[in-house]
């Protein structure tokens, strides 16, 4: 199929590439939430990268980010988007923050973004690449991402970015009523993401797709340095 012309693109030489990527990574495999993939045609994916590696930022696949973590598979961030069904007020917990990309495209689509990353390094640089962009609304803190951050609590959504080998108690206390929780579970190599959402004193749960993350360490995840 063609593609629409793309203003601008002086400016932003990967405009049509993202715009590529869009129609066929994301859209042409099921995602139709209008919001999610404006978000995603609008975020420079390239630029949450590193700078050797922004040819590669719009193929489909993880691309790696540095101390061993990756940004994940544009449509797998799509799919897990779609999946928290947000609205322009809610707010929303990030677990696991890495490159920030992830972070940049919640805080399309939502007022507050609360993002926790236990590496101090990829928080840091997360955190200046987003404010840098222009997302106000976005706080990163460093920390157990698998222990939630009970102080902001309770939240509308929480996505979590990295495979836990059940979901953390913690997070699911943290859900706000009607709140959605999207995670992957599993082992090591291969995991199921799985959409929790709370009604009242009921948890009702989904497994959705086979999917592969790096590993949640935490009190609450995988154990590790």
């Amino acid at each position: 199929m063609g593609y629409p012309s793309e203003p601008g693109s002086e400016a932003d030489p990967y405009r049509l590439l993202r715009s590529k990527m869009v129609y066929e990574q994301i859209e042409s495999r099921g995602i139709v939430d209008k919001s999610v993939l404006r978000a995603i045609g609008k975020v420079p994916r390239h630029l949450f990268v590193p700078e050797n590696m922004r040819p590669q930022a719009y193929t489909d696949g993880p691309l790696p980010i540095g101390s061993g973590q990756t940004i994940s598979q544009p449509y797998i961030v799509a799919f897990m988007t779609e999946l928290l069904h947000l609205q322009s007020n809610d707010r929303v917990l990030e677990v696991g923050v890495g490159s920030g990309y992830q972070s940049a495209i919640l805080a399309e689509l939502s007022a507050e973004v609360i993002g926790l990353e236990r590496l101090p390094d990829l928080a840091q640089q997360a955190e200046a690449r987003l404010l840098s962009m222009g997302y106000r609304n976005v706080a990163v803190h460093v920390t157990d991402g698998s222990e939630g951050f009970s102080s902001e609590a309770p939240y509308n959504a929480i996505l979590v970015a990295a495979a836990a080998p059940s979901v953390p108690q913690p997070l699911i206390e943290q859900l706000a009523e009607g709140g959605r929780l999207v995670i992957p579970v599993g082992g090591t190599y291969e995991q199921v993401i799985e959409r929790l959402t709370r009604q009242g004193k009921a948890i009702h749960r989904e497994r959705l797709t086979a999917v592969r993350f790096v590993p949640l360490i935490g009190k609450h995840g995988f154990k590790g340095s």
